[in-house]
């Protein structure tokens, strides 16, 4: 190799920058080391600034075709004396093979048979194939240990040849509504809807209760339903939408299948509404029909078990007195946001209003009003009772319908 021209850092530089044509063939490993060894001498590299370390290092590695991390374990070497030593060495150490190409074979051969069993399951069938089944050939692979099985399972070409490996299921991307949060800009008609389950007793399934809440006014509209298969959830849908007085514009749900489903998607289109699901890795964005799940459901109707038969009876309840009761004289809690001192959005719950009256507070919302619907009319239901009046009447028709199920 002709080196003889370069002989200082400036060489070097030329020689970075393309200024320079070298032959970069070696005959062998101990020519390579030599040639290292020789450039580190030659161009002072114990002595030299970090700058030109830099540099020489930069050269060799253009040179030799070696990685950073392998010129610094060679000038390591080259400091202690070792290198040009280090080229002769060929008697490495090798250890012996444990489980050889007769005990992959077997290996492989049991995770077919046994559909790929965890690792401490297999090592235990395999114990059990030479300990209690008295077969010679397992004698050694018995002895593997549960680690090495995943070893051999990921990284052994034999056995990776050997078995055809499952595959895992690709999620679906099922094209029925748009996965996004909904931005209502201060406008109702933004639905957020999730199931609630009123628990299993003696593995038969209870009633479902569905939960519809507007992002803006929080009017909430709850229903009940015997199961949540289109046949019974369809028709209860668009009874419970038919119960906003206002005009809807978007549907917003997790991304169940009792929703996400084309029966669902040909009602929103026959409603004109549009529709949208929860994305991945954003819990917040179904907080708030989540938390009225607590706050309402749970609250008034409790977790005890609800038998299928008596849907059509909670369901009834829900639209004569709980809904208005929630809407019409249940307080709500409306955040205000504002800025920290650190520059940080955070909200404060400092306005107490009825949906109602939530919604009759926007500007100009009569023209969100559903057609033939007017606040005048609207005022004769939330005015004709108080609120203690209604919550009573509200309470009094839930015992009825309690003591109803509990007679069952």
């Amino acid at each position: 190799m002709e080196t003889d021209r370069i002989t200082s850092i400036e060489d070097v530089e030329n020689f970075l920058q393309g200024a320079e044509k070298v032959d970069f063939s070696f005959a062998n490993k101990k020519e390579k080391y030599q040639f290292v060894s020789d450039t580190l001498v030659k161009l002072k590299y114990g002595i030299a600034p970090k700058r030109e370390k830099i540099l020489i290092k930069r050269f060799l590695g253009k040179v030799t075709n070696y990685s950073k991390k392998q010129l610094k374990r060679l000038v390591k070497k080259w400091k202690d004396g070792k290198l040009l030593a280090a080229a002769t060495q060929t008697n490495r150490h090798k250890f012996s093979s444990t489980y050889g190409p007769q005990e992959i074979a077997l290996l492989a051969k049991a995770d077919g048979a046994l559909n790929f069993p965890n690792g401490f399951a297999l090592k235990e069938s395999l114990m059990r194939e030479y300990n209690i089944f008295k077969k010679e050939n397992y004698e050694t692979i018995s002895k593997i240990s549960v680690s090495h099985i995943y070893n051999i399972r990921s990284h052994n070409l034999q056995y990776n040849s050997k078995v055809k490996h499952y595959t895992k299921t690709n999620p679906v991307n099922i094209p029925i509504g748009e996965r996004r949060k909904p931005q209502p800009l201060g406008q109702p008609g933004f639905l957020r809807i999730d199931s609630v389950h009123q628990g299993d007793l003696d593995k038969i399934k209870g009633v479902y209760h569905i939960n519809i809440v507007d992002e803006i006014t929080q009017w909430e509209i709850v229903g009940c339903v015997e199961g949540i298969s289109e046949f019974f959830l369809i028709p209860l849908l668009e009874n419970l939408i038919s119960q906003f007085d206002f005009k809807i514009i978007n549907f917003h749900s997790d991304n169940g299948s009792e929703y996400i489903n084309y029966q669902v998607a040909d009602l929103l289109n026959r409603l004109i509404v549009k529709q949208t699901k929860s994305r991945s890795r954003k819990s917040n964005d179904q907080a708030l029909v989540e938390c009225k799940n607590g706050a309402v459901i749970r609250k008034h109707i409790g977790r005890n078990h609800i038998p299928k038969k008596f849907a059509g009876l909670v369901n009834i309840f829900y639209q004569k007195y709980f809904n208005p009761f929630l809407n019409y004289h249940r307080v709500c809690s409306f955040a205000t946001d504002y800025v920290d001192k650190r520059g940080k959005i955070r909200k404060k719950y400092d306005i107490h209003l009825t949906p109602y009256a939530k919604l009759k507070s926007l500007e100009n919302a009569e023209q969100y009003l559903k057609e033939g619907i007017t606040f005048e009319m609207l005022d004769k239901i939330a005015y004709a009772k108080s609120d203690i009046e209604a919550g009573k009447e509200m309470r009094k028709e839930k015992m009825k319908v309690f003591s109803k199920i509990k007679v069952s």
